[in-house]
């Protein structure tokens, strides 16, 4: 447990140490820590101070620029007394042997401070290098004159652990104005010299001038020549090709002269030809016209011909189709009645049986009697409802045969109306019969699908009644009678009994 205390302790103790000493130094300023252990110099790095043991110093590293003038006259090498101005700008050397001896002099001081102690050292080496120079080297060269202030001060620089990066002057005077009158007769010098260049320009312009002058008026006057030339030289090409044109002209009127006759004798054969050919073409349509007419007509008549004896058949088949359903009726009629005679007769005859047997079986008799009656007539009313129904059926196909006369005559009505119809090729009348049958049939079998009548089974139907009914043999119809005892005798032929 103390073991534990003591190692909290001393993490404790080193956290407050290293959140106490770490320290960042930025680029521009050199922390230096000395005491406990070696000096270490920091620049832009992060670091652990021990608190108490060690201390921290600071030195910057910014560049400084120092106004370095001379405070009074200084004579120069020809004992002109001169001022100068300059700027310098300086700064404390990055190696650790250059901050380690800045360090002893501007260690924690400010850029001010720094300024003013080596302003003076600056001032001195100028003063120097000034009392060696010409006042005319001076101003003409101010680079060699700052490099020879730079050559003489960056020694004693060093000496302070600081790096001179610049020099330069901004001015020059004296106390005599000699540098105004250096200035003065440089003026002189330039200006004479400008007014000989101007003179000398001047000359060169005239005679430049005068020599453009005459090539100009040379130029013109050969040119002028020229022009003449070819203006000669164009008058005779301009009458060669008046004189070509007018040849050329003269061929061109003969040969449209001639072009123009061969124009107009292939105009009238080409006419005479169209004309002829016009000719034979009016006759050939009229012989056309002709024969389609012939056609049209005979189309017309036929059509006409062909739907009245439609029309006829139609009717007359109707009518056979209508007495054969009226015989076969009135014989279906005659059947029944006679098989009803029959059943009379056989009643009246068992009737009479019974009466010979005695009277106790009168009362029996007549039971069968009323029996055979009532089976009779039942059996009648079927045979009528049936015939009801073939007839109704043969009703509706007798109403269609008689209406199909008119709707043929419907059909081909419009073919009537119509003036006059061209029709080409062979077979075109048989066609158009054709065509009205055709439409005659399709409106029958509308009539079918909307009635729900097959028209088609009711007429073979029919047919085949009819050839049945001529197979047959004839039926005799009994009348019917409403009790026995008023029934007639039946002998055994099947003969009845006045």
């Amino acid at each position: 447990m103390e073991i534990f205390i003591i190692v909290a302790a001393v993490l404790i103790l080193l956290t407050v140490i290293l959140t106490a000493g770490y320290v960042k130094s930025p680029p521009d300023t050199a922390y230096i820590i000395s005491g406990f252990r070696k000096t270490r110099i920091l620049i832009g790095k992060a670091g652990i101070r021990i608190p108490f043991l060690e201390r921290l110093d600071k030195l910057s590293l910014k560049m400084f620029s120092v106004d370095v003038k001379t405070t009074d006259y200084v004579p120069n090498a020809e004992y002109i007394n001169v001022k100068v101005d300059a700027t310098v700008k300086i700064r404390i050397g990055q190696s650790e042997e250059m901050m380690t001896l800045a360090s002893k002099f501007f260690l924690n001081e400010s850029e001010d401070m720094i300024i003013r102690r080596v302003q003076d050292t600056l001032e001195g080496n100028m003063r120097e290098i000034v009392g060696q120079m010409r006042l005319e080297e001076m101003v003409t060269d101010r680079k060699a004159f700052g490099e020879r202030v730079q050559e003489n001060a960056i020694p004693d620089l060093m000496k302070m652990g600081l790096e001179m990066i610049s020099f330069n002057v901004q001015s020059f005077s004296d106390q005599n104005n000699v540098i105004e009158d250096l200035g003065i007769d440089n003026i002189s010098q330039i200006k004479k010299g400008a007014a000989v260049a101007k003179a000398q320009a001047d000359r060169d312009i005239a005679i430049a001038q005068a020599q453009a002058a005459k090539e100009a008026n040379d130029a013109k006057v050969q040119s002028e020549m020229e022009i003449a030339e070819k203006q000669t030289t164009l008058s005779i090409r301009q009458a060669e090709l008046k004189q070509q044109s007018d040849v050329k002209k003269a061929e061109a009127d003969a040969a449209y002269s001639i072009q123009e006759q061969e124009q107009r004798k292939t105009i009238e054969v080409t006419s005479a030809n169209a004309n002829i050919a016009k000719a034979e073409r009016e006759a050939e349509l009229k012989a056309r016209e002709v024969e389609v007419k012939k056609q049209t007509l005979d189309a017309e008549i036929r059509a006409k011909a062909d739907a009245e004896r439609y029309r006829q058949e139609q009717e007359a088949q109707a009518d056979l189709f209508k007495r054969q359903k009226d015989a076969e009726a009135k014989r279906f009629e005659q059947e029944q009645q006679a098989a009803a005679e029959m059943k009379m007769a056989e009643a009246q005859r068992f009737a009479r049986e019974q009466e010979a047997e005695g009277i106790a079986a009168v009362g029996k008799a007549e039971a069968e009697a009323i029996r055979a009656k009532a089976l009779a007539e039942a059996e009648g009313i079927d045979k009528k409802a049936e015939a009801m129904k073939k007839y109704g059926e043969a009703a509706v196909v007798e109403m269609i045969m008689a209406a199909l006369p008119e709707i043929a005559r419907n059909v081909a009505e419009p073919l009537s109306k119509v003036d006059k119809i061209t029709m080409y090729g062979e077979g075109n009348s048989a066609k158009l019969v054709g065509d009205i049958v055709n439409s005659t049939t399709q409106i029958t079998e509308g009539i079918s699908a909307g009635m729900g009548i097959d028209l088609k089974s009711l007429l073979m139907g029919a047919l085949g009644g009819k050839l049945a009914a001529d197979n047959q043999p004839p039926v005799v119809v009994v009348p019917q009678v409403q009790n026995a005892a008023d029934a007639p005798a039946v002998s055994d032929d099947n003969t009845v009994a006045d």
